[in-house]
């Protein structure tokens, strides 16, 4: 039987990315968001496909990249570039979302480096996590 998490957005992912997903995508990125905070609900179920991987963990908490693709493109999931960055507390049975993003919001060469550069700068809870 699958958890049925909480969401939680943090503030530095509303303000810094998902905030440009939803000028440049519009009315398809309500569609999309919805779609995808509804899959982290169920979050165990990703993990059953290709969508969803571990990155980092612990005892309690695993931090996870999730690739998704906006409504209406015709990209598929990974090779749009589209991730969210997510904090998985099972024990609370609580997901934090950290960061979504296009690889394009990114300036380094390796996406795994910046995003866990991004995680320690801006999230104390998870700094030890993403050394």
């Amino acid at each position: 039987m699958s958890t049925n998490y909480t969401i939680i957005i943090e503030r530095f992912a509303e303000r810094h990315f998902i905030k440009s997903f939803g000028k440049k995508y519009k009315g398809a990125w309500d569609i999309t968001w919805t779609g995808i905070l509804e899959q982290f609900r169920n979050f165990d179920e990703l993990f059953k496909t290709s969508i969803a991987e571990t990155i980092v963990y612990d005892s309690s908490i695993k931090i996870c990249k999730v690739e998704f693709r906006v409504q209406g493109t015709q990209m598929s999931r990974h090779s749009s570039g589209n991730r969210c960055i997510v904090a998985i507390h099972k024990d609370t049975s609580k997901i934090s979302v950290l960061l979504v993003y296009s690889k394009t919001d990114l300036s380094g060469h390796n996406e795994t480096l910046e995003w866990k550069g991004l995680i320690r700068d801006n999230y104390p809870e998870y700094r030890e996590l993403c050394r």
